[in-house]
């Protein structure tokens, strides 16, 4: 019930932003993270600063909350061993699956999703087999990376020469997918199997990184979204999931083309704070706690959500002055290349 304690595992801008939902509903949070910019901090009532390997750490933290769950896809594994599994959401199964795309991509194949076509890279060999099966491509560690890092453009065999040493890291080799636009299905579900899908946005990227999130999304996109929820649902109950699950999708002429998941709020959903009746931060939050899932209806009849990253922030103070717009900072210290710093919601009425 309100007024009981969540635990979230991370504490960069997700976790800020679940925080603030979880006290608009009257829930205490408490935030768990290695030193570091944890922005989380300063809006949860407490936060524990630990190791992921601080095993008493884990356990004093796990005790003191009711229900916990994560806001980034890279906590260890081995740290939710100090949670007791039906204290835990999402479940550990989709931690794992997310967190290795060569399982992820089996996984979401299994469910009758289509991928890129990809083959699995441990060696030199077999990274130079895929290129000359698959043509152009990626080549993408297999666990971590986000954003663009961990991840090499290859166009042919003599840009293999040029890439750097993985040092022993499995890694998954994709081919590349013709696509129109690319867009992501963000959906929650409850602890009862309730879902509720928000609506899709086009996405714009740069260098790696999400740069715009769209709506109205276009026609392309509005003819292949039922198809790409069909695959999410199927996705969020095969993992018993509970919370906000993520897929994100290219647009191509054969129908969607799953790329990868995230298991927690994302950023193409930061719009929904004040573009939709319930944003995804509280829906989270609703689920994990057991309530009942908010409306997921967009409430404005555009909406552009521009991430601000590292130093490119500076005009937009100003910028939120003029028509409804919302600005998001996230508090960070340092203004470092390729880091998001926040985000400027636009909403037309």
């Amino acid at each position: 019930m309100p007024g009981g304690t969540i635990g979230i595992l991370g504490g960069g801008q997700l976790g800020r932003m679940l925080a603030i939902s979880a006290a608009q509903l009257g829930y205490r949070c408490i935030g768990y993270a290695p030193e570091g910019d944890n922005v989380a901090a300063p809006v949860s009532a407490d936060f524990v600063t630990a190791g992921w390997d601080d095993a008493a750490a884990l356990a004093r933290f796990a005790a003191r909350c009711d229900v916990v769950t994560w806001e980034f896809e890279n906590v260890p594994l081995a740290a939710l061993d100090a949670v007791a599994p039906e204290r835990l959401f999402p479940p550990r199964g989709a931690l794992e699956v997310a967190q290795d795309r060569l399982d992820e991509k089996r996984f979401v194949e299994g469910l009758g999703g289509r991928t890129a076509p990809y083959a699995p890279v441990d060696t030199a060999p077999d990274l130079e087999d895929a290129v000359r099966r698959l043509g152009g491509g990626i080549l993408k560690t297999r666990r971590e990376g986000y954003d663009g890092k961990g991840q090499w453009r290859i166009a042919s065999e003599r840009d293999l020469a040029a890439l750097p040493a993985l040092g022993g890291r499995p890694a998954i080799y994709e081919g590349l997918v013709r696509f129109d636009v690319e867009f992501s299905v963000i959906v929650a579900r409850s602890r009862s199997g309730e879902l509720r899908f928000w609506d899709s946005t086009a996405n714009e990227h740069r260098d790696g990184i999400l740069n715009r999130s769209l709506l109205p999304a276009g026609a392309v996109i509005e003819g292949q979204v039922e198809e790409a929820r069909a695959l999410s649902r199927r996705v969020a109950e095969g993992l018993g999931y509970v919370g906000v699950l993520t897929l994100e999708f290219f647009a191509t002429a054969q129908g969607p083309v799953f790329n990868e998941m995230a298991p927690r709020v994302h950023n193409s959903g930061h719009w929904t704070i004040e573009g939709a009746a319930t944003s995804q931060f509280e829906n989270h939050i609703r689920a994990v706690a057991g309530l009942p899932l908010g409306d997921t209806r967009t409430t404005a009849q555009a909406v552009e959500m521009t991430n601000i990253v590292g130093d490119d922030g500076a005009d937009w103070l100003e910028a939120s002055v003029d028509g409804e717009v919302h600005l998001h900072l996230y508090g960070k210290q340092e203004a470092r290349e390729g880091r998001k710093m926040g985000h400027v919601t636009r909403l037309s009425r």
